[in-house]
């Protein structure tokens, strides 16, 4: 009799269950099916994308001879390691600094801080053109570097953030008690147990930071041209083939970076745990 009651409840449970799992798959396929297709053209003989004409490697083989894609992967390059070098040492420190320290204004400070992940693209875009034309500074790479580490920061802030959370503030205490300094408490404690965090961090800023068009394209000078601002100004007058070909590669690259940095997550979360 109790098992003929319960029926009811398991079948209930099983179709929520499979409605749930039928919604999560159409999300899933909105989400990568355009993606798939853009994989399957890329390798297309025909050089126009309505129809199939055989299998063909020649636009990765003229992507990889495009000297204008390569110079333009160059200057994304450049912006983005030498952002990402320079947030990674201001996001750290700024990360210690708001969780280990009291001043005046902190609640301010670091709700400004956060700012940059909430703004939309083209406020900071429109915000930091008109910064450097009222100081009159000339649009070049380095203006470029420049808007790219204000995003990187506080993506690499956050990050860190979340890791000292889990920490135990009191190894500090420990190495300085034993007499090390302020620095080598920094270096030889906090920040080896930080590291993850970081190089989680910068993993993802660089990501973003290869993939920004919008900054990119309001800061940068004469010469600089990055690689989405070399995509896009191709796709104006339609999609190539050889920009599908560019598009997959760069979707490989920018997911093993980011399976990269969740693994690093994930690996210094559950060594805490289990420490």
């Amino acid at each position: 009799m109790t098992a003929t009651l319960d029926l009811p409840k398991t079948v209930a449970a099983k179709r929520r269950l499979s409605w749930q799992f039928l919604f999560t798959l159409v999300m899933f396929a909105f989400m990568y099916i355009p993606v798939l297709v853009l994989a399957f053209f890329s390798f297309n003989a025909s050089p126009f994308s309505a129809g199939w004409s055989g299998f063909s490697l020649q636009w990765y083989q003229r992507m990889f001879n495009d000297t204008r894609i390569l110079s333009a992967l160059a200057d994304s390059l450049s912006v983005a390691l030498l952002a990402v070098g320079i947030a990674a040492v201001l996001g750290t420190l700024m990360a210690v600094g708001l969780a280990r320290y009291t001043f005046p204004g902190k609640q301010l400070y670091q709700g400004i801080s956060y700012l940059p992940l909430i703004i939309p693209d083209i406020a900071i875009a429109v915000a930091t053109l008109v910064f450097l034309a009222s100081l009159a500074i000339p649009l070049s790479l380095w203006t470029v570097v420049a808007a790219h580490i204000v995003f990187c920061l506080a993506y690499i802030a956050v990050v860190v953030s979340t890791r000292l959370t889990g920490m135990n503030p009191h190894l500090e205490e420990a190495a300085l008690d034993l007499g090390a300094t302020p620095f080598q408490a920094f270096t030889k404690v906090l920040l080896p147990q930080l590291m993850p965090a970081i190089i989680s961090g910068c993993l993802l800023a660089f990501v973003l930071s290869m993939d920004d068009l919008l900054i990119s394209s309001f800061t940068a000078g004469g010469g600089t041209t990055t690689l989405p601002m070399e995509i896009f100004s191709r796709v104006r007058t339609g999609v190539k083939p050889d920009i599908n070909a560019l598009s997959v590669v760069l979707i490989l690259a920018s997911g093993t970076l980011a399976f990269a940095a969740e693994f690093i997550r994930y690996r210094s979360e559950q060594q805490r745990l289990d420490g």
